[in-house]
């Protein structure tokens, strides 16, 4: 092909054909940028599809883990509920003796002890140069700040941890009965709702009974000590502060979820297009 064009430029200027010649040479110029520019194109083309392919394989990747996140956020969240819960009765037993059942007192410890802290999946897209393949800048926004959120969840759920540890824990020990609480809550099936899975049936050893202490504690004592009543205090306030922040948590999961929802519809419809 070359040959060829060559042949008829050097046949025009044999014949003195100048201006034809001009024409021609401008005209296999456009035709060659033409070429170059269809080439371009469908590399652009190929690479778009590409993209493409891997951002809805990110979104897909991006929902899975953000379900997964829900689901521990809730659990964390039902943790934290049920201890507020707790407190709040307890508040009454203390403000009304004539209520105050032992049994009653044991389970509602119980529930004040444990502490939850939420360890969700974290894909750092902004650091992998995954996040400019996402076309949507408000989902991009949002999962730029995932982690920070994430980490301001954390500090707030280590809060009731550092206090039940450093200060109610020891209070207990000395004032109550661990060994009573304990047993009541594996009777109960309390504990068991603390797993990474609740549910797991592979939960022989949280059966194993305990038994109950010797030592008679006077649940009276408990409820009555000022310096208890204050660590309740701690305890509820600390804890509704943190499900305050869990549940604005599981809002932008929820608007993540959405977004997600969202593009992978978009992307769905684009792949099926004629």
């Amino acid at each position: 092909m070359i040959k060829f064009f060559r042949h008829i430029r050097q046949r025009m200027l044999s014949e003195n054909k100048f201006s034809k010649y001009l024409l021609y040479a401008i005209g296999e110029i456009l035709l060659v940028v033409i070429g170059i520019l269809i080439a371009l194109q469908i590399n652009n083309w190929k690479e778009e599809q590409a993209e493409r392919r891997e951002e809805t394989a990110i979104l897909h990747q991006l929902h899975t883990e953000f379900t997964s996140n829900l689901k521990q956020l809730d659990e964390k969240i039902e943790v934290k509920m049920d201890l507020i819960e707790a407190v709040k009765k307890l508040f009454q037993q203390i403000d009304h003796p004539s209520l105050r059942q032992k049994d009653s007192v044991d389970r509602l410890l119980g529930l004040t002890i444990p502490y939850s802290t939420f360890d969700p999946i974290v894909s750092d897209l902004a650091s992998s140069g995954s996040l400019r393949l996402i076309r949507s800048d408000s989902l991009k926004l949002l999962l730029s700040l995932w982690t920070s959120d994430v980490i301001s969840v954390q500090e707030d759920d280590l809060g009731w941890k550092k206090i039940r540890n450093e200060l109610y824990t020891p209070f207990l020990i000395e004032h109550y009965q661990l060994r009573t609480i304990r047993q009541v809550a594996i009777e109960s099936g309390l504990i068991k709702n603390y797993l990474i899975e609740a549910g797991n049936q592979q939960t022989e050893v949280l059966d194993e009974s305990i038994g109950l202490s010797r030592h008679k504690a006077d649940i009276n004592v408990l409820l009555d000590h000022p310096n208890f009543e204050d660590l309740l205090e701690r305890a509820i306030s600390t804890n509704r502060f943190a499900l305050s922040q869990s549940l604005i948590l599981r809002k932008r999961i929820l608007e993540i979820m959405a977004l997600l929802e969202w593009e992978l519809q978009i992307n769905q419809h684009k792949n099926h297009q004629p």
